[in-house]
């Protein structure tokens, strides 16, 4: 996005970033390592999908920062939304050492920025075939799932790393009871805490509703509580509604307990990342119905996390 603000966001990602990548890069080389053991014996076939690929560049902005919000400029913050999509780069290198994925799909909006990732994959050989397709990510997220009950050999491992609340619940749904571990970044800073607002409404409560797959009555009750508030000489005793403390921790337990309705396991503290301020912007969560998956994924959060 070509801006007065280009140079200055020119090579940003920030520690969590990095922290994100290097999470998940870990999770996909002990992933092939265990799927390797079995997938002759078992005939299974994988796959890499990710919703969200981008362009893979690190040093220019991709198409979709220009949609980082789904909500306008309002509530966008460049700094903290602007996500250097390098997934991509770091799972086709994973062939370098060990068998990779079958096919590895990249999905992305804009077909522009499948043009700059494929171009910069090109450099990387693979055993596995590379599939760019243009395409929204609830679709192609529906398309996978169907694919999955029809293929039960088949097996996912799914990252939908978005820049904001655009994965529907569902698509999450969709997703129950097939052979796919899912790894998910949650706006909980960056979005949701903002139409969770401090005069004890919800701002956009559809979004919110389509975002949790819950009512937005249950949502505006787990995130505001009234107050008694005591009278004094000029005025009454009187009750206020008063947004819940440490807000955003309970935006990623919520949505940790959504998943946990779909998945049999979930990571039962999601990597929570920060801006430069120190305020958590995002979690990145993982989901299976495979125990040694997210224990494998607890594991590698644990470890990020004690290092802070």
């Amino acid at each position: 996005m070509a801006n007065s603000n280009s140079t200055q966001h020119k090579g940003w990602g920030g520690n969590w970033t990095e922290e994100k990548l290097d999470c998940f890069e870990k999770y996909v080389k002990a992933y092939l390592t265990i799927m390797n053991k079995y997938r002759e014996k078992y005939n299974w076939e994988l796959f890499y999908f990710d919703g969200f690929a981008g362009c893979g560049d690190r040093e220019t902005s991709c198409e979709d920062e220009k949609s980082a919000s789904l909500f306008g400029d309002e509530l966008s913050d460049t700094q903290e939304l602007r996500v250097y999509q390098g997934a991509a780069e770091r799972v086709i290198k994973i062939e370098k050492d060990m068998r990779g994925f079958d096919y590895y799909n990249f999905i992305d909006k804009f077909e522009e920025n499948l043009t700059r990732l494929e171009l910069k994959l090109a450099q990387y050989e693979s055993q596995g075939r590379k599939i760019f397709r243009p395409g929204e990510a609830n679709a192609e997220i529906l398309h996978m799932a169907d694919y999955l009950r029809d293929h039960p050999k088949s097996k996912v491992l799914c990252l939908l790393d978005p820049f904001g609340m655009n994965i529907k619940w569902d698509s999450i749904v969709a997703m129950a009871g097939n052979g796919l571990d899912l790894w998910i970044l949650v706006p909980t800073g960056s979005i949701v805490n903002r139409l969770i607002q401090n005069n004890g409404k919800l701002r956009y409560p559809e979004k919110l509703e389509e975002f949790f797959g819950l009512p937005a009555q249950e949502i505006h009750d787990r995130f505001f509580h009234v107050e008694k508030i005591p009278g004094d000489l000029f005025s009454a005793e009187h009750e206020e509604v008063r947004k819940v403390k440490n807000v955003i921790h309970e935006i990623a337990q919520l949505y940790n307990e959504q998943l946990g309705k779909i998945f049999s396991y979930v990571t039962p503290e999601p990597l929570a990342m920060y801006n430069s301020r120190g305020l958590p912007i995002f979690h990145f969560v993982c989901a299976s119905n495979n125990e040694t998956a997210v224990k494998i994924a607890h594991q590698i959060i644990a470890k990020k996390q004690s290092k802070k």
